[in-house]
């Protein structure tokens, strides 16, 4: 009787951690946190600009827990399979983590196979910034993406231990921004100018 009654106190811990994970999320409207981190694309480093890179259109910032683990490396592959939906809507991704550059570097041409940066919050500042600290454990990040418009606000963010949704959900958030930025429909969809 007591195994029984500890799994089930077990899975409700589990629940309500990943339940108050998913509300530790920056909320849609407000101002995404500028930063600037060195990166790396296929191998190559360099100093990634959040506002650098809002200046070519929207950004995706995505927070993962560590490279080369099995639900982070699907979610890289993921990304990486759907560069060119991305790119054809103007959006730069960028993937966050806790490693360190030359672990990102490897991470950059296997996983990600060359097709987006990963940059490297070893401090946890950005990670920080963003709330997109796992609470459980706080050494790394939550799985969390958000999606800027070029102005700087935040028009979307998701927040799920399981890979499988970010890619679907992020694109999806920037076309309804895409067409809502035609149309001048969305205050947040106009660019700075």
């Amino acid at each position: 009787m007591a195994q029984p009654l500890r799994i089930l106190v077990t899975a409700a811990f589990l629940a309500a951690s990943l339940s108050v994970s998913a509300l530790a999320a920056l909320p849609v409207g407000t101002k995404a946190p500028d930063f600037t981190l060195q990166a790396s694309k296929g191998g190559n480093v360099f100093t990634f600009s959040l506002a650098a890179a809002l200046k070519k259109g929207p950004v995706v910032v995505y927070f993962y827990p560590a490279a080369f683990t099995s639900g982070c490396t699907v979610e890289a592959h993921e990304f990486a399979d759907a560069m060119d939906q991305y790119t054809a809507l103007g959006a730069t991704v960028i993937g966050v983590s806790h490693d360190p550059i030359d672990t990102l570097q490897k991470f950059s041409v296997s996983e990600c196979r060359s097709k987006f940066a990963v940059a490297a919050d070893i401090n946890q500042t950005v990670m920080k910034a963003y709330d997109a600290v796992l609470a459980q454990h706080p050494q790394y990040a939550n799985r969390t993406s958000y999606v800027i418009a070029p102005d700087g606000t935040i028009i979307y963010t998701y927040t799920s231990l399981d890979p499988s949704q970010h890619v679907s959900n992020t694109l999806a958030a920037l076309k309804a921004w895409k067409a809502d930025h035609a149309a001048g429909a969305s205050p947040a969809a106009s660019p700075r100018r």
